[in-house]
């Protein structure tokens, strides 16, 4: 079997896994949140509401039906594609899924190409003179921001950027005085495509402060993934024998080493990417970011079984996608992966 075909068949295995995991991770989301404290009536009508009042919500809701029946139930509206309605306000979860997810996407690409750029310049800024001094800072720096609590870290840059001099706004998406523009839901696109230049003022002076924060959190993840691997790479055989053959260093780095460091780095990278559109929930909940982790929060918080169960079906299948596009990605880099 040749290797196209070979990867071909790689590819649709794991994508053919993808229904299999996904219900068990929606059957998982499904017990848990009927075992879990709270009722979602109670969250809706309040403690104080009479009983009769509670039993007809209860009914009206479906949640007076056995627990195998709402789950069969569950089962057979996602096989249709169907995520319900919210509790709450009976908004179907499609529609504020499909709102809130363009604020959690914004914020997770600019953060994320914010952390490319710092941990790649911080992984490569070691290289040269390994136990250094800008080494040992670059170390310093992922361990560093590795181990800060991001809601501690958002706190520290809304007091001083925001509070103490004021520069940036320290919440929100946009600027309550100006008109959002209209189009896909992504500030940034929208207001370019209609040449807006105030909103995309506006949306950059609020996107700033919580995406330079997860940015420079997460850029550790990288500058340490790339460093240990790149130094690693840079004491092989294959590279002593290439600098004996007279190549230029920075040759060796670009052509040979940092292929093969990169390996290391795609791998945390879809898992960190990931996680960015569901798993930044603290950043979005501090900064009260619009995004689909605060909604999330919300969610849990009243109990509204559908939104939840909704919004993490859409994260998963997110995680499982661009899990399986870096597989193939790795595969198709480097030949010696076996499939």
């Amino acid at each position: 079997m040749n290797r196209e075909l070979s990867l071909l068949k790689y590819g649709l295995t794991r994508l053919a896994l993808m229904p299999l995991m996904l219900w068990i991770i929606a059957s998982m989301v499904f017990i848990l949140l009927r075992i879990a404290p709270g009722d979602p009536v109670d969250a809706i009508l309040g403690n104080r509401a009479n009983q009769i009042a509670k039993e007809a919500l209860r009914t009206k809701l479906g949640l007076d039906q056995p627990l195998w029946n709402q789950y069969q139930d569950f089962i057979h509206s996602l096989i249709h594609l169907d995520l319900g309605q919210a509790l709450i306000n009976q908004e179907p979860v499609k529609e504020i899924i499909f709102n809130s997810l363009p604020a959690s996407v914004e914020l997770s690409i600019c953060s994320l190409i914010i952390a490319i750029i710092i941990g790649f310049s911080i992984g490569f800024s070691g290289i040269a003179k390994p136990e250094g001094k800008v080494d040992l800072l670059g170390r310093l720096f992922g361990i560093s921001t590795y181990a800060l609590p991001p809601f501690w870290a958002a706190m520290l840059v809304q007091l001083f950027f925001g509070v103490a001099l004021g520069w940036l706004p320290v919440g929100g998406r946009f600027p309550p005085t100006l008109i959002q523009p209209d189009g896909s839901g992504f500030i940034l696109l929208d207001s370019i495509a209609s040449s807006n230049w105030a909103a995309l003022g506006g949306g950059l002076r609020h996107l700033i402060l919580p995406a330079s924060t997860l940015g420079v959190l997460i850029s550790g993840i990288f500058s340490r993934t790339l460093r240990l691997n790149l130094s690693h790479i840079l004491n092989s055989g294959y590279i002593q024998a290439a600098r004996v053959r007279g190549i230029k260093t920075k040759e060796i780095i670009l052509k040979h080493a940092f292929r093969n460091a990169l390996l290391p780095v795609l791998t945390i990278g879809g898992i960190t990417i990931a996680s960015l559109v569901g798993g930044a929930l603290l950043i979005e909940i501090t900064f009260s970011w619009p995004g689909i982790a605060l909604r999330l929060q919300e969610a849990i918080n009243q109990r509204d079984y559908p939104v939840v169960q909704g919004i993490v079906l859409i994260i998963a299948t997110l995680v499982v996608l661009i899990s399986v596009s870096i597989d193939i990605l790795i595969a198709i880099i480097d030949p010696r992966v076996r499939y």
